[in-house]
């Protein structure tokens, strides 16, 4: 009841004060089962994007903190191929910073944070991280074309009943895979983040 009551009031806190290039809603009627939007920041690899977010409740909350993960493919050191974010506060202490007093607004913009300013020192992806540290350049021409590729199209239309266009998901999906298996080839990456 509790955690019903939390969730209700923080996305009733959301709609009414939205941060600015976050919405977040729920899907149908399951109130543990949200949706999130965050707009790529502007002078970002990530400018003109919009990257879908699906966030799971853990029956715990808030003790526990928020599942959440990128349903779009974005080129990122800190999010895998399967859009899992190695970030801080999606994580419990000792390892993490998740606490109670923490909200899904306040996650979702820190992980707006984390896409403009990456942590290279705490990599999901070893092998974009050691590009964003040593070829800037690349990495921020790789990230600008992954948007255009996953990003970009999907902002053109509406999504009808706030569900995602799956085939479109898993056809991003197989390119990513497939750019992946030849990044892999070339360096294998080391995943550093738990």
């Amino acid at each position: 009841m509790q955690r019903a009551s939390r969730l209700k009031r923080e996305l009733q806190m959301l709609t009414t004060e939205p941060t600015p290039g976050i919405t977040c809603w729920q899907t149908e009627e399951r109130i543990d089962d949200l949706r999130a939007q965050i707009v790529g920041g502007t002078e970002t690899p990530y400018e003109g994007g919009l990257f879908s977010l699906e966030i799971n409740i853990p029956e715990r909350y808030p003790f526990e903190p928020p599942k959440i993960r990128f349903l779009t493919p974005i080129y990122h050191p800190n999010i895998d191929n399967s859009g899992r974010i190695c970030h801080d506060a999606l994580k419990l202490p000792p390892k993490g910073a998740w606490k109670p007093s923490l909200n899904i607004s306040t996650v979702l913009t820190s992980i707006q944070l984390l896409m403009a300013e990456p942590n290279p020192d705490d990599p999901l992806m070893a092998d974009i991280s050691s590009e964003f540290k040593y070829n800037k350049q690349l990495f921020s021409e790789k990230a600008r074309k992954w948007t255009q590729e996953h990003a970009v199209q999907k902002n053109t239309g509406v999504i009808e009943g706030n569900k995602e266009n799956h085939s479109d998901q898993k056809a991003s999906s197989r390119k990513r895979e497939s750019f992946d298996a030849q990044q892999e080839t070339e360096e294998p990456a080391k995943r550093t983040c738990v």
